[in-house]
């Protein structure tokens, strides 16, 4: 798989999961992302850390990452394994925080109410495309400016900005 598909199975978590779910207020006593992923979604399902492969999908319903603003949660999913997060929408500041972590959301309608734990999903970042592959059924994604694809595929804004900097 290149860097802008994705392809795993899916985890999947309903409408308003705010980041106190995605990772309890109690652990925010570092940010070093191993602690964190242990704890990831630990509010919703305790096991997660456990359970979760490299390269599974998030998938969330309506306003995924509502709550306080801390960068911790998209941090504890990617570092948990997760290789993308799909919603049907995003808290506003979860969506800029994934994304200056380097961590891939999208967008996309229809998809939550047709897909099931354990589904595979294929996530096309440059096509716009989610793939359920195990309904092979295809929805349209939201896409990004090259200049966001840059900065997840440089691992974040923080790196990206290093990689720039270089030129």
């Amino acid at each position: 798989m290149s860097e802008n598909v994705f392809k795993g199975k899916v985890w999947k978590f309903g409408d308003n999961i705010d980041t106190d779910i995605i990772i309890p207020a109690r652990y925010l006593v570092t940010s070093d992302p191993d602690y964190l992923a242990d704890h990831c979604m630990e509010g919703a399902f305790p096991e997660f850390r456990k359970a979760v492969s490299q390269g599974d999908i998030l998938l969330g319903g309506e306003n995924f990452g509502c709550g306080s603003s801390r960068e911790h949660a998209p941090v504890s999913i990617k570092a948990a394994g997760i290789s993308c997060v799909v919603a049907s929408s995003f808290a506003r500041i979860f969506f800029r925080n994934s994304i200056n972590i380097g961590l891939p959301v999208f967008e996309v309608s229809g998809l939550w109410a047709e897909t099931s734990q354990g589904d595979e999903l294929e996530v096309d970042a440059v096509a716009g495309t989610v793939k359920n592959v195990t309904m092979s059924k295809e929805y349209p994604a939201s896409t990004y400016p090259d200049f966001i694809r840059e900065i997840i595929d440089a691992g974040g804004l923080i790196e990206w900005l290093k990689k720039d900097q270089s030129k």
